[in-house]
Parts: structure tokens; sequence; C-alpha cells
């Protein structure tokens, strides 16, 4: 039945909303355990998805875990990557948990959880803009869809990477970063200083008759400290394989020109210059290897895979922009990718090195092997009522309303390529800043009361930009997404307001799912011992 509503919602046909006690907009890994999670508590659940693949970014290239540490990842998060090991039978080694997997096998983990968990998946499911929301006063009553479909829900779960239906039902939100004042944050705003990714060498940025080249932005670079609307890099992260038999060639973007990397080509010179030898192709690119001769590959140096600049207008845009920006990533990455592979100007070395890859073939076979989500490292960020920020992952560790745990560095990337007054070019906008194992409170989903009272918001939630840099990891969406599937069901059991529910029952249900809200240095073989009794 379900299928066929489906199927019906797919070719615009539904006239009347379908009824759910939770609907999901966003099938990214937190949006996937967001609606595992409250259909295990026993609710109707849907799951929207605008595109067509679950899992979003762990589905999408990036297989390489971004843990921190590893005792801090509990309860469904951790049992993805239980199921993970399960699949490259782990216990061989005497391991239960595999940290890095191939795209197709997360994606295919993700549907087999929610399959098994009986929720309704509908792909293809992209929020009509500007008129997509219905209220009754603070309250989400309908959504509708782009295709026509439309459902209702006793409660709602944002876990888009954009923040799309928390926008469109009124609530605060903002993007780009916050001035050093606005939170006391040290690390807020432009950065004084950007070591990480950096120009060690000094190139010129300029071309012909002064004219910058391209992939450099002309400023200002703006006063260290001050807020702005610019956005950290994304990109694309990259399956490789070095397998002849499953490796496909770097193919010729369509309206490439080599020009447009001539600015690395003048980093590559110089640096060969100043190091008397080729550049290495791993300080080119992030190579990380993961199982079946595949790697993740993803952005490192001066020069490399981040887009930068090319995000800024990704926030706010409609879905038409935001196609067009989705484009310009994928031309920037393949061109490069092209430019390394083939172009004279790139020493034979590493060019040598470089075509020892390729796509992979078994790979994103329905994109031409190209990873079908971009990485929205930062869109939206809500602002509720509390917003998480540089203290609460440095000095104000604990929370009166745990529901998991983060401990990965703020971790931002460069926002802008710019000129000096020297005539060279720097990066600025990276930030690699540790911090120590933290509590996650509950109040980072909630919009402020008045604005949305049955809407939960696990990825684009309440944070500065620094907090959120550190949070943002694939792990603590999944974690945060469990916390709203409980919370959901304690806030339509109570019939409360999401801000009203009980946080002593939310955090004593999860501690009993397995979720970790103390950082303690050991191995979870309680947890495991759970997992594995309830999942073989």
């Amino acid at each position: 039945m379900r299928l066929a509503l489906a199927c019906l919602c797919s070719a615009g046909l539904c006239l009347a909303a379908q009824q759910f006690d939770v609907v999901v907009y966003g099938g990214a890994a937190g949006g996937v355990i967001a609606a595992v999670s409250a259909a295990r508590e026993g609710l109707k659940v849907a799951l929207l998805e605008p595109r067509n693949h679950l899992g979003g970014m762990v589905s999408g290239g990036l297989s390489w875990t971004d843990v921190g540490k590893r005792e801090v990842i509990g309860g469904y998060a951790l049992e993805f990557y239980w199921r993970a090991g399960s699949h490259y039978e782990m216990r061989r080694f005497g391991q239960d948990i595999a940290w890095m997997h191939e795209p197709k096998v997360a994606e295919n983990i993700f549907r087999q959880m929610l399959q098994q968990a009986g929720v309704a998946v509908f792909e293809h499911h992209r929020l009509r803009e500007k008129t997509g929301v219905r209220k009754n006063g603070a309250r989400l009553t309908e959504i509708t869809l782009g295709n026509g479909a439309s459902f209702a829900a006793a409660l709602f779960i944002d876990s888009s990477y954009e923040g799309d239906l928390m926008a469109q039902a009124g609530v605060s939100c903002t993007w780009g970063r916050e001035s050093v004042s606005q939170y006391g944050e040290s690390l807020a705003g432009v950065r004084e200083e950007t070591p990480q990714h950096q120009f060690r060498v000094n190139v010129s940025p300029y071309g012909a008759g002064g004219k910058l080249l391209p992939e450099v932005y002309g400023g200002p670079k703006g006063e260290p400290g001050a807020a702005d609307k610019k956005v950290q890099a994304y990109n694309f992260r990259m399956c490789f394989s070095d397998d002849p038999g499953n490796r496909v060639p770097f193919p010729k973007p369509p309206g490439y020109d080599s020009k447009r990397y001539e600015l690395l080509a003048r980093l590559l010179k110089a640096r060969a210059g100043q190091e008397g030898k080729a550049p290495a192709l791993n300080t080119l690119l992030k190579i990380d290897r993961i199982p079946n001769r595949k790697a993740d590959i993803n952005n490192n140096g001066a020069f490399s895979t981040d887009f930068i600049g090319g995000s800024w207008d990704y926030p706010d845009a409609d879905s038409r922009k935001r196609d067009q920006i989705w484009q310009a990533h994928k031309d920037y990455v393949a061109g490069l990718f092209y430019f390394l592979a083939g172009d004279p100007q790139v020493p034979a070395e590493t060019q040598k090195e470089m075509n020892t890859w390729g796509l992979c073939k078994d790979e994103f076979t329905d994109t031409g092997h190209w990873p079908h989500q971009l990485y929205i490292r930062e869109a939206r960020r809500m602002v509720g009522g509390f917003v998480m920020t540089q203290k609460d992952l440095q000095t104000e560790l604990a929370k009166p309303d745990p529901i998991g745990m983060g401990s990965y560095n703020s971790d931002s990337h460069n926002i802008q390529r710019i000129p000096t007054p020297e005539g060279f070019v720097r990066n600025e906008g990276d930030m690699q800043v540790p911090v120590k194992p933290y509590q996650i409170p509950y109040r980072i989903m909630l919009p402020k009361r008045g604005e949305a009272d049955n809407l939960l918001v696990p990825v684009a939630f309440s944070a500065s930009h620094v907090a959120y840099s550190s949070v943002r990891m694939e792990p603590q969406y999944m974690i945060l997404g469990q916390a709203a599937g409980v919370a959901a069901k304690l806030a339509i059991a109570s019939n409360k307001a999401v801000q009203d529910i009980d946080t002593v029952a939310l955090t004593r249900t999860l501690r009993g799912q397995g979720a970790i809200l103390e950082y303690v240095p050991s191995p979870q073989a309680p947890v495991m011992d759970l997992f594995r009794k309830k999942f073989r």
C-alpha cells in the first residue's frame, strides 16, 4: 500500500495529505537514523528525500569516518558502524566495528535499517519552495512537496543539510560567521592567521595585465574577528580505485579550460623548486584507504578539491541556483583531476601517481561514478533559544539535558582565497582547534518558543559557526537523529511541545539504547554486548 502511494505521489497524483505520526525531511545519515529511531519507538514514520539516494555524505563518499574520540560514539550511530563491521566480517580480526566503508555498502545498510524499522521512504520528494509549509499558530500541520504530494503529521523533523523545512516554517536561522563579540568566541569571524591548508611558498595570483587568476577572490578579506556571510568551502568526497579492473580514467569535463588551474600550476612549479622534487600526490589530495583497493579522497593543501568561494550563495538559494552550484563544484573538481592526470604543467612524477588512480567503476553507477552528494559542510544554522558556542566545546562541557557527545576538532575549511598586499596569495578561514569531549544538549534541536512547537532540527541545529564546525560530523548527526526520534515519541505521547518534554526521561531512554553520555577512554564492551544480543 505504501509503495502504491509513493508511486502515485511521484506522478503528482496525491490529492489528500498522507497521515503519519512523524515526518522526517532529508534522507542523509541523520535523517535515516531519526526515522529509524522514531519507528523503533512505535511511531508511524515517513522519510522524505529530495533526491534518490539515502545516507547523505556517509554513502556519498565520506567513507573515512571523522570520529574524534571513538569512545563517545554510541547508540544507533555505533550500530551503523557495527553493521558495517559485520558486512566486512571484522570478527576475523578480533574487531566488531568498521569505521571505513565503501559508499554502496553504507547505503545498503541504511536501507536495511529503514526497512527493518518499517519506515515509509519517499524519494524524489523535495519541499515545495516558498509555500511548502502549512502552520496553525506555532504548530506545523502539513508540508507539500514539489511533486504535489502532501504529508500531515503530529511532529516534523528537519534533517536536511540546508534546513529548508526549518526556514520555511519561520524558524530563526543564520549562515556565515558570527563576530568575535556576538558570543564572546575567540575563534569567531575572519581569521587573522590561517596556518593550515595554506600556501607555503610565495606565488603571484596575477596574470596578464594585472588581472587576478581564476580561483582568487579580489577581496576585501574583512577585519580579523568580523562577521560575514561567507561559507566554508564545499567539495565532493571522491571514491577512487587503484584496481585496473575497477578503475575508470578521469574524464574531461565539458567546457574544461586548463587556464582555470594556472594558480595550481604555479604552485607546483614553486614547490618543486623549493623542495627539490615533484610534489607527492598526497600533499595535493588527502588519500585515505578503504576496503577493496579504494580510497576516500578529500581536500589537502593550498589548492585542492575544495572549491573555495563556490559555496557562499548556497545556503539561502532556491533549488535551481543550488543545482547550478552543484554543477559548478563538479566542473571544478572534475577539471582538477583531469588537469593533474594529463596537463604537461604537472610534474611527471606527480602525474604518474595520479594515473594509478581512477573513479570506481562499481560505485555511483547511476551518476557516472561521481558522488551523488555534494559535501555541504555548513549551510543554514538554526538560532534557537539556546545557541551552542565555543565555550560548550572547551570549558562548559556538561549539560543538564545531554543526548550524546562530540569530540572532533573545531574544523572549518577555508572560506576565501585572496591576494596579499605583498602581491602573493593566501587562503583564509581554515580552523583546526582541539576540543575536549563534550556533552551535546537536547536544546540545540529546539526552535525558539512560539516559532515551532512540533519541529526538531538535528542537522541544521542551533550553534555558532565555531561550535557547528565540531558538532557537524556525521556520527554526531546520527546521534542527534536518534535523540530526535525518541524525543518525538515523548512529545506525542505526552501531548507536549518539543520544548516541554521530560529531558530526564529522554536521557534515560537514550542511555538504555546505548548512547554515550560520559567520556570514558576505554573499550565500550557493554554497548557492544547490547548490539550483539539485539541484532545477531
